[in-house]
């Protein structure tokens, strides 16, 4: 298929803040946007040309939104496999596609598809009953981390464990769900990187930020990470052997824990945007947003020179409640548009540029 023109419908599934960021990126470019989603007030609805209120699974629904889009693609990773099969099995451009999704949404396939990329990862075990936990965590020292296979976000869906602890009542607490258990990594330092590919195969990445998180919920991320070069390397040529395993189209986010040594383990990867590339529009000569937008469209990718030093900084919950002129007084202020502020929930973002 032709690259798309300006002018064009680019369908969006999905309504959060990533949405609305990658709709401002497509109107730069000169794109129409269509959101689709079941909620009818979401913040990606209010910078759309169009959207569609119906739930993912309305396959009939979503057929007939789709035929309004030049492409599609998605700006979350729990969009169900099946609506995207139906999408491409329909004849319609989805990008990055469903093997993604597919790979992504559960922890244990996730992974396993890593390490057969050569990618390496803290040891891992699959738990679907409480006495599946002993014999792993007792082989990984005596700590652990249980997970649910699917869903769980931002520390959601896991609990941290040690031999001898209650791991009856710890399955109950992720109600019983098919888990898996991952060793404690004692990591120096979080990194991630994200990365952009076009239709084409080729591949650029952004500089590596470090990231630090608060109650499972990224706070900050800070560029440059302080990782040495080698180190940068090997973390982009395992997010390029990723993409490519996965045939992606579009920026994805493989996050890593860095050892002492400089061994990377990598925790997990997002088939979307990332957190952690919100610097990206203010910092560099094109934003993540833009850059998946260009590769949605069949686009040459954008030069990712970095201009600066600088860092992101969450703003959770009240703290997007404070004046914007407070809050923007040395940077740039990005909020979401959404109508409450819960505690831990992610209203906006602040880029500083760092001396």
């Amino acid at each position: 298929m032709s690259a798309l023109k300006a002018g064009a419908t680019i369908g969006i599934l999905g309504g959060g803040q990533l949405g609305r960021m990658l709709g401002g990126a497509a109107a730069t470019l000169g794109f129409d946007v269509s959101i689709y989603c079941p909620e009818k007030d979401c913040p990606a609805s209010r910078v759309a040309s169009q959207h569609c209120i119906a739930e993912y699974t309305d396959i009939d629904a979503l057929l007939g939104w789709a035929a309004t889009c030049d492409a599609i693609t998605y700006e979350f990773e729990n969009v169900p496999v099946e609506a995207a099969r139906a999408l491409i099995e329909a004849g319609h451009l989805v990008r990055p596609g469903a093997k993604p999704l597919e790979v992504s949404q559960d922890r244990l396939v996730e992974k396993s598809f890593l390490r057969a990329c050569g990618i390496a990862t803290a040891d891992f075990a699959e738990v679907n009953v409480a006495m599946d936990i002993a014999e792993p965590i007792k082989a990984f020292g005596g700590q652990g981390i249980l997970k649910t296979r699917r869903d769980g976000y931002d520390g959601k869906g896991q609990a941290r464990l040690e031999a001898g602890d209650d791991y009856e009542a710890a399955h109950k607490a992720l109600k019983h769900a098919p888990c898996i258990l991952e060793a404690m990594v004692p990591f120096e330092r979080e990194v991630s990187i994200i990365i952009a590919r076009d239709r084409n195969g080729e591949a650029i990445c952004f500089d590596v930020p470090r990231n630090e998180h608060v109650n499972g919920i990224l706070k900050r991320s800070v560029v440059p990470s302080g990782l040495s070069d080698e180190v940068a390397l090997r973390a982009a040529e395992s997010a390029k052997s990723l993409a490519a395993a996965l045939d992606y189209v579009g920026v994805l986010a493989l996050e890593f824990f860095v050892l002492e040594d400089g061994t990377l383990l990598a925790n997990e990867f997002a088939p979307r945007v990332h957190n952690s590339g919100h610097w990206t529009p203010e910092a560099c000569a094109t934003g993540q947003f833009e850059q998946h937008m260009r590769a949605v469209a069949g686009w040459p990718l954008g030069p990712v020179t970095r201009f600066h030093d600088v860092e992101m900084l969450n703003l959770l919950g009240e703290e997007a409640l404070v004046p914007p002129e407070v809050l923007a007084a040395d940077g740039v202020l990005t909020l979401y548009g959404k109508r409450d502020a819960k505690p831990g929930r992610k209203m906006g973002h602040l880029v500083r540029r760092r001396p």
